[in-house]
């Protein structure tokens, strides 16, 4: 655990990439072999659930430190992290031990099946051991809230460095929801792939923004052009006749999508098709509301399937017959997915996406403005040379949407942030008008500069109405223009609307609250569309 928590204040103590990697790898090379897997684990966001109600940590932790509780409950408030505020109140010890990450882990893990009596006397037994930065860690995966400042691809470079690997292969080797409980650096590193993890996608290859100018990309004739829809981007796989459907967020969804259930009967073993997972009906795709009715559910009804079907819409393959051909270009790849669509039987459950022929960019522009009437968000630009490659790399793949809708709104509740903006507000609720009332439709919490961020805290602070335990009521001056992908009518919101994507566009200065817009504004933009 020491070599750990010196790994968290090294990380912590430094912006530098290079530095941040290094610890990394000077930690691996220390630690034991048990904690190294772990360590990846939590680095790389995997990492256990809280197994104590926080009511009862905050109550333990009063009850050691012998105060009351409305004075912790006081100071948390202020601090803003509760990991931070246990740390800061509970009593210093003279007897600290040093426990392994592993021993850390299982027993958070454990604690969750046990009473709440058992769980008081474990923890506080450890917090009774514990000190300084150890006992913040502790206290952070304990909280179920630990983060510390380095992004997954930081933690695979360092490993990438540490195993002399390719950074490629480690980012595959990552892939999915792993457990650290039943794999071994050998097993995540060093196995067989083919044999011992069939079921693993490979990393998703993602696309750049376009902000500059389309004619600087050369000749439109160099380039595949799709519509961008809107749906759940995944990989479908079938291996050693078993079939595996993964979201770009690494979550298996082979249940949610019982259309594919036959596929591994129809398409041959070693075959990786990816694209995007969309309710399609009558030859388009369908608003990603209608995915929305599906995902949250356990059972899906034949009434679900029939109103909101399921298709993929393939863009690439990158397997075939067992092969990785994800190095060949684009076109030979796209050539032998359209021939194997049109060769199998697959009543028009996987389809291939449109490749758009304009005569030049400008033609390409005027459909990316209006594209929403063509039910995309935009277009999708790759290079047709081009392999397929691993994460987010400039100069092949380019997404370029259209603009995002707007509104104006007025706001009205605000809340802390959480970890470097614990102390200041900054996640805000908005509000429009219906009639003479304001209704709140969205929050949004980025978009803003830090300096604005620091202004409107203390703009916050002077202008509370009330409080409604961490969320205040402020005076409805401040107007804000919002800016958002797709707009829906919604049941659980008091304004009868859900936006998808809201984020903050600027500080409109110039208007007054009365200049906000208003509900009926809102619905006009769902009447618009197709």
């Amino acid at each position: 655990m020491r070599d750990f928590v010196k790994l968290f204040e090294e990380i912590d103590g430094t912006t530098k990439t290079n530095q941040k990697i290094q610890a990394i790898v000077d930690y691996l090379q220390v630690a034991r072999e048990e904690d190294k897997v772990f360590a990846i684990a939590v680095l790389t966001g995997n990492k256990p659930s809280r197994p104590a109600k926080t009511t009862d940590l905050r109550l333990w932790a009063s009850e050691l430190a012998n105060i009351p509780l409305w004075l912790f409950e006081e100071s948390y408030y202020i601090v803003g992290d509760l990991a931070e505020s246990l740390s800061l109140i509970l009593p210093k010890t003279s007897a600290e031990a040093d426990y392994s990450l592993e021993q850390i882990i299982t027993e958070v893990v454990r604690l969750k099946k046990v009473t709440v009596e058992e769980q008081k006397e474990v923890i506080t037994g450890y917090w009774n051991h514990l000190s300084g930065t150890s006992l913040f860690v502790f206290n952070k995966l304990m909280t179920g809230n630990f983060r510390v400042g380095v992004s997954s691809k930081i933690v695979v470079k360092a490993l990438a460095k540490y195993l002399d690997k390719d950074e490629a292969v480690i980012e595959h080797r990552l892939i999915g929801k792993w457990d650290p409980f039943t794999e071994t650096m050998a097993s995540l590193f060093e196995s067989n792939l083919a044999e011992d993890k069939h079921f693993l996608p490979y990393p998703f290859y993602l696309a750049y923004a376009l902000e500059g100018d389309p004619n600087d990309l050369g000749d439109l004739s160099e380039w595949v052009v799709e519509p961008k829809l809107d749906g759940i981007r995944g990989q479908l796989i079938v291996r050693q006749n078993d079939l595996f459907v993964w979201s770009r967020g690494e979550d298996l969804m082979t249940e949610k999508f019982p259309e594919f259930a036959k596929l591994n009967q129809i398409l041959p073993d070693g075959t990786v098709i990816d694209g995007e997972v969309i309710p399609w009906k009558d030859g388009h795709a369908l608003d990603f509301n209608v995915m929305q009715t599906r995902i949250g559910r356990k059972n899906l009804s034949a009434k679900i399937l029939q109103e909101a079907p399921l298709v993929m819409v393939c863009y690439d393959l990158l397997e075939w017959n067992g092969e990785d051909i994800r190095t060949k270009p684009l076109y030979e790849r796209r050539a032998l997915l359209k021939a194997i669509l049109e060769t199998y039987p697959l009543d028009n459950i996987l389809i291939l996406s449109e490749h758009k022929q304009f005569a030049n960019w400008e033609e390409a522009k005027a459909f990316r403005e209006n594209a929403r009437v063509h039910f995309a968000e935009g277009l999708m630009l790759k290079r047709a040379d081009s392999p397929y490659e691993v994460g987010r790399k400039r100069g092949n793949w380019y997404k370029w949407k259209t603009e995002p809708m707007s509104i104006d709104g007025v706001l009205i509740y605000a809340q802390s942030g959480s970890g470097r903006r614990a102390n200041l507000f900054t996640d805000y609720t908005f509000a429009v008008w219906d009639q003479e009332q304001l209704v709140p439709f969205t929050k949004a919490y980025s978009g803003l500069t830090d300096k604005e961020l620091i202004t409107i805290d203390n703009w916050i602070k002077r202008n509370t109405i009330d409080k409604f335990g961490p969320v205040r009521s402020v005076k409805p001056e401040l107007v804000f223009e919002l800016a958002f992908e797709g707009i829906n009518l919604s049941t659980r919101h008091k304004s009868g609307v859900a936006l998808r994507f809201p984020r903050i566009l600027r500080w409109r200065k110039d208007k007054l609250a009365k200049d906000a817009n208003t509900k009926e504004d809102l619905l006009d933009l769902i009447k618009q569309k197709p």
